[in-house]
């Protein structure tokens, strides 16, 4: 196992993974569930969703997938809105 960086060094902060579908996002999320692998936290950015957790040398890994460019756009001022629908992981899991 590597060793963890002291704080004020520099080093990776976290990487992500990008997945084509919230379907494919909700699949590696009941993956990890079955594995027993736990989350540190997940988050609706209204134009993403996002779960977080960390490898074991403790670098983060983001697990997200982007809405539609055209979700959450307004249509007269073309500004973009980032809802906060509240979705949980048990709506993600849904999606199967």
């Amino acid at each position: 196992m590597g060793r963890h960086r002291r704080q004020g060094t520099t080093g990776l902060y976290h990487f992500a993974i990008l997945y084509p579908t919230r379907a494919a996002l909700a699949d590696a999320l009941r993956r990890l569930m079955q594995a027993n692998i736990s989350l540190e936290g997940a988050s609706d950015h209204g134009v993403s969703e996002a779960l977080y957790l960390s490898d074991p040398d403790g670098n983060g890994i983001e697990l997200y997938w982007d809405r539609p460019k055209n979700y959450g756009r307004a249509t007269k001022t073309d500004r973009l809105r980032c809802p906060r629908d509240g979705s949980s992981l048990d709506n993600l899991l849904a999606e199967l």
